[in-house]
């Protein structure tokens, strides 16, 4: 049922997104460019060095000429080079037992606690049985704000008192989701600086107490990435990549940004999959990452 829902949700994106990218969008459309108008935008964009070049390279070697270069043409070379970095790059479940386990990990601000409710709502509604882990208990307003939203849902939901050690909250959360037999246990983790390394510390230990009760096949480690952040994500992933093995990756905020080009730079550095992408402030606005949608809201013309 997972994997119908991812299929049949990716459908959603375009719609949702539409004009995102508007800013990168008018620059590919019937008028005459020369490749500095067109790297601006791509660097607006903040596809970021690599891509950027990859994508003049290509137009440079296809048309043969720096100047009067023909938006749509443009247009149609940078999809091409853009659907050629991203392959491989939507994420996908693989059902090998349950609970399945998804954690949700990044820095203060970036929308984990709303991620996990909207992801809750999301495999609920497609008759999921899930169970949600307020695992965030160094942030006062935290515990409030997903309890709020799991009795809104009446989506069961497993926490502690603020200050309580993390850890021993993803490990109650986790017996619970096994003996009430759920299908889905979402934690919502800490938001830490991916700087410090005492906090970093106790992300090992989340991950290591949660391995004690599951095969690593069914642990979801997503990485949770403000899109208005741009390239500056790339360093906190790999960071918390070392600590705790991501295994996806979430993009928020989408619908507010105009460097949505950073996703691409996070999966070329990275080789994370993209899971899920924030399109808007309700339930229903966390819709799965789709390479065509993304392209074509990226170069849409309304």
């Amino acid at each position: 049922m997972i994997l119908d829902f991812f299929k049949r949700a990716t459908r959603k994106i375009t719609s949702a997104t539409k004009n995102i990218f508007g800013f990168a969008g008018s620059i590919f459309r019937g008028n005459s460019h020369d490749l500095e108008s067109i790297e601006a935008a791509l660097y607006r964009a903040d596809f970021g060095r690599e891509i950027t070049q990859c994508i003049l390279d290509a137009v440079r070697k296809s048309c043969k000429s720096d100047r009067n270069l023909r938006g749509q043409e443009v247009g149609e070379i940078a999809k091409h080079v853009l659907r050629a970095g991203l392959q491989g790059a939507e994420g996908k479940f693989a059902t090998t037992g349950y609970p399945l386990v998804i954690c949700l990990i990044g820095v203060n601000g970036v929308g984990k606690t709303t991620t996990a409710a909207k992801l809750a709502h999301a495999f609920k509604k497609n008759g999921d049985d899930v169970l949600l882990g307020a695992c965030d208990t160094f942030r006062a307003a935290a515990n409030e704000q997903i309890n709020v939203w799991a009795q809104r849902m009446a989506i069961d939901i497993v926490g502690s008192q603020h200050g309580a050690d993390t850890a021993a909250v993803a490990y109650d959360a986790l017996t619970a989701a096994i003996s009430r037999r759920k299908k889905i246990l979402i934690l919502d983790t800490a938001g830490r600086m991916h700087t410090k390394s005492q906090l970093l510390e106790e992300l090992s230990k989340f991950r290591r107490t949660i391995l004690k009760k599951i095969p690593e096949s069914q642990l979801y480690a997503w990485l949770v990435v403000d899109a208005n952040n741009g390239s500056n994500s790339i360093a906190q992933a790999k960071i918390f990549n070392e600590v705790f093995k991501l295994n996806g990756i979430v993009i928020t905020k989408l619908d507010g940004t105009s460097r949505g080009g950073a996703l691409v730079g996070i999966y070329q550095e990275l080789k994370l999959p993209i899971f899920y992408v924030g399109v808007g402030e309700q339930l229903d606005d966390l819709v799965p990452f789709s390479i065509t949608s993304y392209i074509d809201a990226l170069f849409s013309d309304e």
